[in-house]
Parts: C-alpha cells; sequence; structure tokens
C-alpha cells in the first residue's frame, strides 16, 4: 500500500500526531509513506526525522497578532492561484490512498481526482454534532470545507454520542524526581510583551515556549526555544500548564493529570469550540485574557484534576490503515472508549446545565 500523507504544519499539534502515528506504522513493512507538509515555513520546522524525505508545499495557514485572528489578513495572504497550482501539480500517480491531517493540498488533490481520500484528526470531529460556537457559520463552513475527505476519523476529548475517536497521544514520560514544580506556559498566539510582564508579578517559576529569542524576561522566567525532547520533559514536570486551546497538547496534559488555565485564540473558530468543550466537560480553566489577576486566581485554587488514561489510538488507527481503511469508524471508536479510564459520561453536563449541541 503506497500511501500520500498530508500534514497541517501551522501548529506544532499536528506534527506531534503525526510523528506518534509514523512510529505505529512502521510495524507495517507493506505500507510505504510519502509524508507532505504545509502551512508553515521549512525552515521553521523541526523534529522532522520520523518523516524521512517528506515534501513540502506552502498551503495555507491563518495570520493572528495579539491572541486574535485576523480574518482580512489572513484572506490577502492565501494566494488562490498558487494554492491551485499547487494542487494541481501535485504528483498522485502512483498512490493508492491519500491521507490528510487537515492538509487541504493533498485533500483537494484527492477530491479533483477522484481518488480515495482519508482526514484523521481533530477538525475532522466538527463534521459531528459538538460543542462549538454557534456565532460564526462562516469559519464553521470554512473549517469543514478546508480538507474535505472521502472518509474522517475525527479525534476528541470525548464523543458526544457520536463516532469519534479519543486523541492520539505519545507515552507520557513520568516526572523526574528533582522536579521544582514550574508553572509550563505555552501561548505562542499572544502579544509575548505584556504576557511575560504578567508573568513577572507572580510569585511563582516558568518556563515559557512559543516565544521570540532574545525577549527580557525577568528573574522568575525561563525563556526556551523549540524543541521537542525538552518540551516534553518541562511538561512532565510542570505543577499545572498554561496555553491556548490547541487540542493536542490539551490531550498530553489531560494524560499527565495537570491543572489547566486555557486562553482560545480569539474569533479562530476551532480555538472557541475547544474552550467550549474544555467549559463544558470541566476539563480546565478557560479565560478571555491572560494577565496576572486571572493567573493568580486560578493558582491560589489548583484542582487535582483525575489523570485520563487514554488508550493507544495510534497502534489503532496503523492496524486500521494496515486493513485497508473498512472497518466502521463507528465500531473502532466504541473499542477504543470503552478503553478510556476514567470512562467518560454519556452525556456530560456543562455548568450552565445546558445541553450540550
Amino acid at each position: 500500500m503506497k500511501i500520500l500523507y498530508g500534514v497541517q504544519a501551522t501548529g506544532n499539534g499536528h506534527i506531534a500526531r503525526s510523528r506518534t502515528l509514523a512510529k505505529a506504522l512502521e510495524k507495517y513493512p507493506q505500507i510505504q509513506i510519502q509524508w507532505l507538509f504545509s502551512g508553515r515555513p521549512r525552515e521553521n520546522l523541526f523534529g522532522m526525522e520520523p518523516f524521512g524525505d517528506f515534501w513540502w508545499r506552502r498551503g495555507m495557514t491563518f495570520v493572528h497578532r495579539n491572541g486574535k485572528l485576523k480574518s482580512l489578513a489572513t484572506l490577502r495572504q492565501l494566494r488562490p492561484l498558487h494554492f491551485g497550482k499547487e494542487v494541481t501539480e501535485l504528483p498522485v500517480t502512483g498512490f493508492d490512498v491519500i491521507i490528510s491531517d487537515y492538509e487541504p493540498i493533498t485533500a483537494w488533490a484527492a477530491k479533483i481526482r477522484k481518488m480515495p481520500s482519508v482526514g484523521i484528526g481533530h477538525q475532522y470531529a466538527f463534521l459531528h454534532s459538538i460543542p462549538m460556537p454557534r456565532f460564526n457559520w462562516l469559519f464553521h463552513t470554512i473549517l469543514r470545507s478546508f480538507a474535505p475527505t472521502k472518509k474522517s476519523l475525527g479525534l476528541h476529548w470525548h464523543h458526544f454520542g457520536n463516532p469519534i475517536l479519543p486523541p492520539i497521544v505519545p507515552p507520557q514520560r513520568e516526572p523526574d524526581a528533582d522536579t521544582g514544580g514550574h508553572i509550563l506556559v505555552y501561548l505562542p498566539f499572544e502579544d509575548p510583551v505584556p504576557m511575560l510582564e504578567a508573568l513577572s508579578r507572580i510569585d511563582r517559576q516558568f518556563i515559557v515556549y512559543g516565544v521570540a529569542d532574545g525577549l527580557a524576561a525577568a528573574d522568575n522566567i525561563r525563556l526556551k526555544a523549540p524543541s521537542t525532547v525538552g518540551f516534553q520533559r518541562d511538561l512532565a514536570n510542570a505543577k499545572a500548564v498554561i496555553c491556548n486551546s490547541g487540542f493536542e497538547l490539551l490531550a498530553e496534559t489531560m494524560a499527565l493529570g495537570k491543572p489547566i488555565l486555557s486562553r482560545p485564540l480569539a474569533y479562530q473558530f476551532e480555538q472557541e469550540a475547544n474552550a467550549k468543550a474544555l467549559d463544558q466537560l470541566q476539563l480546565a480553566k478557560v479565560v478571555k485574557r491572560i494577565d496576572a489577576d486571572n493567573i493568580n486566581a486560578w493558582l491560589h485554587a489548583l484542582p487535582t484534576p483525575q489523570r485520563i488514561q487514554w488508550p493507544n489510538v495510534a497502534e489503532a488507527i496503523a492496524l486500521w490503515i494496515a486493513d485497508g481503511c473498512k472497518q466502521n469508524p463507528a465500531e473502532l471508536a466504541r473499542s477504543l472508549w470503552r478503553q478510556v479510564t476514567p470512562a467518560p459520561t454519556e452525556s456530560p453536563t456543562p455548568p450552565d446545565g445546558k445541553r450540550i449541541r
């Protein structure tokens, strides 16, 4: 089986998920995979060794400033003619199936050429009835049509009564014996200067990823450059985590049982939806802004969250792919959710008592 596997590289979550799945797929020598990444400059990619001689395309991404999605700036940089050229010129001859982790070039190339295609990722959960903002039908429509595929496996922290799979989470390392109990901060969409100023006013130690090198930081703050191994170590040793509302990091943090303070990227549909789910499932404290008052209030009332044991979803999906993607996704989902501990409730009740959409 020859697979062309496209990965959206705008955020690190898609790549992290794909690393775990790539390792699981190595068990099947009959599968040959050509990886393709788009949505981020090639020189900004790191930790790409598991993907061999991968392809890169410009693709599409979004523009953000000061913690908000900029819709007009995003539209201006799309360059639809260039994107169309990347789709039509993509060499797909000889591949048996195209898989997309919300990567639009491979998904649209498969659609235009009428090739078998499978979507694997969190965004495909939005094809079902799950918690999501009601105010922005335009972004919901764009999200559903950004990387369309014939079949899909959506991933989420809860199934919400739908054929959605649990998250793909790598094996989590245990904390070191000499951990200092720092707070891990990963807020790549925030304006870093006021964020660092807010952290400097709090009597805690912070390790901060996702900000530019060379910024001044107070003595209680350590700035670190991107590092797959280093980030996993600091995440395991953290007392708690402050992050935006991306999907993959939150799933890993839940697996470690760390308290979470989350601020969604404003006007970005997926993060707004994730924040809604976090709030309704009571998996994190969600705030509208990052400031010293919100952080202090959260730290003074840190909960003791229950560690969620996710099953080996990557291994199950790898077997599903090796078997020709034949098993009904609903059957695959049921078998995996039976392995989640603690078992999720069938109909989680949000704090406001309203029924989850």
